[in-house]
C-alpha cells in the first residue's frame, strides 16, 4: 500500500527512503532492544514503566518505556506497523508535527494504563483493609510488573492514519481480510476494550492500546478544529 512517492535522490538505499523521524524512532527502538538483550535486568528496572508507588519507578519511565520491547516479535510488529503508517503521517505532517503526535499518544497510553492500575489498586486496598491476603498479593504483583513497548503510540498512529485516510484499504495476513481503515481501527478499539474489561489476553496492556487510540483521536479532532490537521508542521 503506497500513498506517497519517496524520492531517493541521495542513493542511500532502503533507510534513506524513510522520513527522518520515523527512521530515528525505529533505530532507537532497535538499539534499545539490543541493549536490553545484553543487560535485561538493568534495562527493565531503570527504563520500563512501573506503577508510581513501586520501588522501581523513576520519573522518566513514561517516556523510556515506549522504546523498550519484550522480545523480537514485539519489536518487529510495532516497528513494521510504524514503518508503513508512521512514514505516511510524517510525509503529510512533517517531522515536528509527527513527533508531537507520536509522543502525545504514547504518553496518553501510559496515562490511561496507569489510571486503570490506580482504580485496581484502590479496589484491592479496600479488600486488604478487610483482611484479604489475595488482594495484598495482587498489589505487590502490580508494583513489581514492568510495562514496555511502543504499542500505545503505534495504536495512535493507526488512529491518525484511519482519520486522515478513512477509506484506504488495509489487509490482514491472518485472518486474510481486507477492509477500510476506519473499520479496521474501530474493530481494534472494540477488541482492546473487550479484552481489557474482561481481563483476557493476560500480559498485554490493553488499556494502554486503547489510550493510544483515544489520545490520537482527541489530538486529531483538536487539530481539525484549529485548522492545523492538514498542514505540515505548525
Amino acid at each position: 500500500m503506497s500513498y506517497y512517492s519517496y524520492d531517493n535522490r541521495g542513493g542511500g538505499g532502503f533507510l534513506s527512503s524513510i522520513p527522518a523521524a520515523t527512521k530515528n524512532i525505529i533505530l532507537i527502538n532497535v538499539c534499545i532492544w539490543i541493549m536490553t538483550a545484553l543487560n535485561e535486568n538493568f534495562m527493565y528496572e531503570k527504563f520500563a514503566l512501573f506503577y508510581p508507588t513501586s520501588p522501581f519507578f523513576h520519573w522518566w519511565q513514561p517516556v523510556t518505556h515506549m522504546f523498550m520491547h519484550g522480545g523480537f516479535f514485539h519489536l518487529f510488529f510495532n516497528m513494521y506497523t510504524l514503518y508503513f503508517f508512521g512514514r505516511v503521517l510524517e510525509e503529510r505532517w512533517g517531522a515536528k508535527k509527527f513527533l508531537i503526535f507520536y509522543f502525545v499518544t504514547g504518553l496518553g497510553a501510559a496515562l490511561v494504563h496507569t489510571g486503570v492500575e490506580y482504580l485496581q489498586m484502590n479496589t484491592w486496598m479496600s479488600q486488604v483493609a478487610e483482611g484479604s491476603m489475595a488482594a495484598q498479593a495482587k498489589i505487590h504483583a502490580l508494583k513489581m510488573t514492568p510495562t514496555v513497548g511502543a504499542s500505545g503510540a503505534i495504536y495512535g498512529v493507526l488512529m491518525g492514519f484511519a482519520m486522515l485516510y478513512p477509506d484506504a484499504l488495509m489487509s490482514l495476513v491472518f485472518p486474510p481480510v481486507t477492509m477500510k481503515a476506519k473499520w479496521f481501527v474501530l474493530i481494534f478499539a472494540a477488541i482492546e476494550l473487550l479484552t481489557g474489561v474482561t481481563g483476557t489476553g493476560g500480559g498485554i496492556a490493553h488499556f494502554a492500546h486503547l489510550g493510544g487510540l483515544i489520545f490520537g483521536y482527541i489530538l486529531i479532532i483538536y487539530w481539525k478544529k484549529t485548522h492545523k490537521l492538514y498542514g505540515r508542521d505548525f
